[in-house]
């Protein structure tokens, strides 16, 4: 998995890709519900496949259990029915670092197939079901079925476009676009599993999130008041794990403010 040096300083350019990712015009709401429906209806189609032609596995984890470890010998893929995960790697000094979020939908342990070994630690992070399959089991699978070849390839294609995507937002933006660009990706990961995302629950830490993203406890703090402050997010108890986002495309909108050239002044 790409592992790259995260820092709170941010270049002030922003890519034409970054932009186009980050706003979503207003006209083109109903597109993205759709878009989303369309997301979830062929995850539970996936899903139910991926349960019939693999026969998988079902565990059932709870917060803090470790699915596999940096270093254990490779031989299974996980797959997840439910819950949250996040991939960690240890840094030079032996410090934590988070480096991915997985979602229902996702996969783990593609970076155990190059090496042999698993590369870093998946855990879960609230109570949540994996389906383990064999790596042997599934590459026979997928020569007797073309359509679990598809899907194989479809998750890895995906784990590397959303790692482009987090390298991106942590490389272009400033700390506060970070913020706002990390809660619309959970947001519409939700939105794509057919989850609610006007209220969503974050499962990190402050210094988690700060962790994930390259910045201070105390950077996202700040960034999350402002949000508050903006209206874009609202807090729904005094612990702050709850958030309403009565809007997601307010989050996007945040961003290009936080991007926009400051207006040149009169001489």
């Amino acid at each position: 998995m790409f592992n790259p040096a995260r820092t709170e300083t941010a270049a002030p350019a922003m890519t034409g890709f970054l932009a186009t990712r980050a706003l979503a015009p207003v006209g083109k709401a109903v597109q993205e519900r759709a878009g989303h429906e369309r997301a979830s209806q062929k995850l539970v189609e996936t899903q139910k496949l991926l349960q019939e032609r693999l026969a998988p596995q079902r565990r059932v984890v709870h917060a803090g259990d470790v699915i596999y470890q940096s270093g254990e010998r490779f031989g299974n893929l996980y797959i997840l029915n439910s819950g949250l995960f996040k991939i960690v790697n240890l840094s030079a000094d032996g410090r934590e670092q988070v480096v991915g979020l997985k979602f229902r939908g996702d996969w783990l342990g593609f970076d155990g197939i190059a090496g042999g070994h698993y590369s870093c630690d998946a855990v879960a992070m609230d109570t949540g079901e994996v389906w383990v399959v064999s790596y042997e089991s599934l590459l026979a699978a997928c020569l007797a079925e073309p359509a679990l070849l598809q899907v194989f390839h479809t998750a890895m294609s995906r784990e590397i476009s959303h790692d482009r995507d987090s390298l991106m937002s942590v490389c272009t933006l400033p700390a506060d676009a970070r913020v706002a660009d990390f809660l619309r990706y959970w947001a519409e990961s939700l939105a794509e599993r057919g989850m609610r995302t006007d209220q969503i629950t974050l499962r990190m830490t402050r210094a988690e999130i700060g962790n994930y993203l390259g910045m201070t406890l105390e950077s996202v703090s700040r960034a999350l008041s402002r949000l508050a402050r903006d209206k874009v997010i609202e807090f729904v108890e005094k612990g702050r794990r709850d958030v309403q986002i009565p809007d997601v495309s307010a989050l996007s909108a945040f961003v290009q403010r936080c991007l926009a050239p400051a207006p040149a002044l009169l001489q």
